[in-house]
């Protein structure tokens, strides 16, 4: 089948019908092999028969926001990044705290898709692991509920005390972490596949 001869209509029910889901991973952390990649990469591992997990790695290249910059004007690697996102079934965010707040690259790359409808209703989980992290999880609940992403407590995570719960590889040595990340994920996956449902029962309706 050509997809090009298929409507957007039709395009978007057939791909709903598939199983797999598209998964969308970010680290706030630009930090090579992170915890928070780490833990992004051991979900991935966790759930390969079921996600088509892509961990995303240009957060250090998105230039500065500028909100001057025409959507026609646009920096490829901005463009390649609303675009993952926008096809993305679903995202996962795994991030540090710095200073009690959110690291600056993730806020800008959240900031470069504030004018666009890309989070608009699309399922999100968060995971904050770090020391305290506190802030940081109230900001980034805060900011992606402002962008209208699709969140929920079951896909939501603050791992305190990070350092001593994972081993150098991002695999959480702690038990009641591992369970609370397969949590985490699960949550995800039950609100895309709600949304695939309201999706579905709009288009026939």
């Amino acid at each position: 089948m050509d997809l090009a001869d298929l409507s957007f209509d039709k395009y978007v029910y057939l791909s709903m019908k598939k199983n797999r889901k598209k998964i969308l991973a970010i680290s706030g952390s630009t930090r090579s092999k992170s915890t928070n990649e780490s833990v992004l990469q051991v979900i991935a591992a966790w759930y390969a028969d079921v996600l088509d997990v892509r961990v995303y790695q240009g957060i250090a290249n998105l230039p500065h926001f500028n909100p001057d910059i025409a959507d026609d004007a646009l920096p490829a690697a901005v463009k390649e990044f609303r675009t993952l996102v926008d096809q993305a079934d679903g995202v996962i965010i795994c991030t540090p705290e710095y200073v009690f707040s959110l690291p600056g690259s993730l806020k800008n790359a959240i900031e470069w898709t504030v004018s666009t409808t890309v989070f608009s209703h699309k399922p999100v989980a968060l995971i904050v692991a770090s020391a305290s992290g506190e802030k940081a999880f109230e900001a980034l609940k805060l900011i992606m509920s402002t962008i209208e992403a699709k969140i929920s407590d079951d896909a939501s995570l603050l791992i305190q005390g990070a350092k001593g719960k994972f081993d150098k590889d991002g695999k959480a040595i702690d038990e009641q972490v591992q369970e609370s990340l397969k949590k985490v994920t699960d949550g995800l996956i039950a609100m895309i596949k709600q949304t695939r449902k309201e999706m579905l029962e709009s288009y026939n309706g």
